[in-house]
């Protein structure tokens, strides 16, 4: 399976996916009343640079800068960009976003509780 056309969106999966459950737990955990508010407000953010991550992706392979291994992704393209590597871009911003906010929320709520 590691060799088909399937390998790129099994690691995908496998890297990004744990790691977003994981903060969408802590999201849930601590901001249960406010998780779907802060989830859209860093969905936003993240997809722009997803969306922008890719352009210059789509270009830089219509450019020959780089390209991709034939066989090892699905074949779906969005533009010259391969669907899994438009998921790569936008799963690591929504990491990053989701990272960044909920490190800030927990720092600024855990300060709340220091006398």
């Amino acid at each position: 399976m590691m060799e088909s056309r399937w390998a790129y969106l099994i690691h995908l999966m496998a890297w990004a996916g744990p790691f977003i459950l994981l903060q969408l737990g802590v999201l849930v955990f601590y901001f249960r009343e406010r998780s779907g508010q802060i989830l859209r407000a860093v969905l936003v953010p993240a997809l722009v640079v997803g969306l922008y991550l890719s352009i210059a992706d789509h270009l830089a392979i219509r450019e020959g800068i780089w390209g991709f291994g034939e066989g090892k992704h699905l074949g779906v393209y969005v533009g010259a960009v391969p669907l899994e590597e438009l998921l790569f871009f936008v799963l690591t911003s929504v990491m990053v976003a989701l990272g960044l906010t909920l490190f800030s929320a927990l720092l600024v709520r855990r300060e709340a509780r220091v006398p």
